[in-house]
């Protein structure tokens, strides 16, 4: 790896960087190919700030030296011949997908393969690659009860379905419930996710007052008494995008006021396993009018396409596996069957720990690198939401961002009112390790810094 040094006769600090790169690289002392130390590395090594390393990274991707692969860090470029232009160069990190870390501790790549030759060496044996009934095999749903059972004092095999991740849920749910026209009242910043379901279905999102704590429980008595909605959305704990948790006593009034006025609940809760305390769910409170959805998607991976709702009862479990049946039959059998064998055998609460764990170390990072910006997080999630100083808009920095090599999420995509907040969601756990997550965070505390410039020419 190479060893950052400093030209002491270059008139500005970040060119002294780049200069003596480029030297080393010539004399044969820095290899091609091999890997730079993270921004934060070489502004300890040189004793300067951030922002210096960040311009001489930038200097140095623009004369070619240095490439950045998504996933793997910052290289010395296999050639030197020529650089990019800012247009060109590759994104260094994606922080816009919004999926939870792999922990040190767990590797997907030993523990997949495993868990599926288990189960395919387990009682069903070749049964697990056959077509099973589209509410799930009474065998994993008494698994997912078994899960669910942490969080909620009773729920019966009967109530839950096995689907195939909670975006399918939702628009099944959707498609049982609702109808075209429907009012659908959700937090004025809310999971793209329904957005696109109520495009598909053609219901008509209206959008609730948030503060700090969630949505407020008297814009949703003003919805409910001028709109007149068929249907409550909330993510309750970790909201995305605003991080917000849902108090108790907030969580009671919504339910109060969504039984006086006859509204029905869809509860999106994937972050809950996550937090160490129990929070009481909605459809504890009102299990009559509440249909929860659980994915493993954010305590797990996303490549677990398993999500379990829990419906007001068995009977409209029922209903709901025919919706399913009619559109995607049924949930995967194996990731359905390795999803049971992991909560039967305890793996999935280990790794869920261990994710949480890795999201605390990562918000720590975040927590330093972003000391002088106002943003929300939770400790236990692997997302951010960061408000914008008044030189920028949300739209802008996303762009300029990406130039810089950091993918997020600007407010717009999340917005459900005509005028979003300046903010943008930044997911932690994409970055591959610390480091890289580190270097991208760092590129945008120094961008935050920066005057907003346009992102084209207007004469």
């Amino acid at each position: 790896m190479w060893r950052p040094r400093l030209n002491e006769t270059s008139p500005m600090k970040y060119l002294g960087i780049v200069e003596a790169l480029e030297a080393d690289i010539q004399s044969g002392r820095a290899v091609r190919g091999e890997r730079v130390p993270s921004q934060r590395a070489v502004a300890d090594a040189l004793k300067v700030d951030l922002t210096t390393v960040t311009r001489a990274f930038n200097e140095a991707r623009r004369r070619g030296l240095i490439e950045a692969h998504a996933g793997r860090g910052t290289y010395i470029s296999a050639s030197t011949s020529g650089g990019e232009t800012a247009e060109s160069i590759p994104p260094i990190l994606d922080l816009s997908m919004n999926i939870p870390p792999q922990p040190s501790a767990t590797d997907f790549r030993k523990i997949f393969p495993q868990g599926v030759s288990a189960a395919l060496a387990g009682p069903r044996g070749l049964m697990t690659l056959h077509y099973q009934e589209s509410n799930g095999i009474e065998r994993d749903r008494r698994a997912a009860a078994s899960w669910l059972s942490g969080r909620f004092e009773a729920v019966t095999a009967d109530r839950i379905i096995v689907t195939g991740g909670a975006q399918c849920a939702l628009f099944a749910i959707c498609e049982l419930l609702l109808s075209p026209g429907d009012v659908v009242a959700a937090g004025a910043m809310t999971y793209p996710g329904l957005k696109a379901v109520a495009v598909q279905k053609g219901l008509v999102l209206e959008p609730l007052a948030m503060d700090e704590l969630g949505i407020i429980p008297d814009a949703f008595e003003k919805v409910c008494r001028e709109k007149k909605p068929k249907a409550l959305y909330v993510v309750p704990t970790i909201d995305n995008p605003t991080t917000a948790t849902l108090p108790e006593e907030r969580r009671r009034a919504l339910v109060a006021l969504a039984r006086q006025y006859d509204v029905l609940i869809f509860e999106d809760d994937p972050y809950a396993p996550l937090r160490p305390e129990r929070l009481v769910s909605m459809a504890e409170l009102a299990e009559d009018i509440t249909w929860h959805i659980a994915t493993l998607s954010k305590c797990v991976t996303p490549a677990l396409r398993i999500a379990y709702v829990i419906a007001p009862s068995a009977a409209k479990a029922r209903r709901l596996s025919a919706v399913l049946r009619a559109t995607i039959l049924m949930a995967p059998p194996l990731m359905s069957a390795l999803a049971s064998r992991w909560i039967v055998e305890g793996s999935l609460d280990e790794v869920t720990i261990a994710i949480a764990e890795e999201n605390a170390a990562r918000q720590k990072i975040a927590a330093s690198i972003l000391a002088g910006s106002r943003y929300a997080a939770d400790v236990h999630g692997h997302h951010l939401w960061l408000y914008l100083p008044e030189h920028w808009r949300a739209a802008d920095f996303a762009d300029h961002a990406d130039r810089a090599g950091v993918s997020l999420v600007p407010a717009s995509t999340f917005a459900v009112t005509a005028h979003p907040v300046e903010a943008v969601r930044i997911s932690i756990g994409v970055a591959p390790d610390r480091g890289a997550l580190e270097d991208g965070l760092t590129q945008l505390a120094s961008l935050i810094a920066e005057p907003s410039l346009g992102t084209k020419a207007v004469v």
